[in-house]
């Protein structure tokens, strides 16, 4: 069992020191100048994408504030000419008792 263990094989050995030169390369590679510069263009490109997409966000959110003002003044003004034909109605109701003769009520 113990053999197994100290038996060094060449195809893991090589993939082992492979893994290692290729991750000392990338931490190289992320850390240069030119990466560098590259993340700094990405998040200055991120940071004028949320720029546009607040603005977007602020005159959707007038607008929808706007719609709602309007709806509210709607719903108001509906309800008022409700309650005028209510009044309507009934003063229409009590003119047409008033005009009915006692006898026929």
């Amino acid at each position: 069992m113990m053999d197994m263990f100290c038996k060094l094989d060449g195809k893991k050995t090589g993939i082992f020191a492979a893994g290692v030169l290729f991750g000392t390369a990338g931490i190289k590679v992320l850390s240069s100048k030119d990466a560098k510069k590259i993340y700094v263009s990405c998040t200055a490109a991120v940071l004028r994408a949320k720029e546009c997409i607040m603005r977007m966000a602020g005159i959707v959110q007038e607008n929808a504030e706007d719609i709602y003002s309007e709806a509210v003044e709607m719903n108001k003004k509906r309800a008022a000419e409700e309650i005028e034909l209510e009044f309507e109605d009934e003063s229409e109701a009590d003119e047409n008792l008033r005009e009915t003769p006692a006898a026929e009520i």
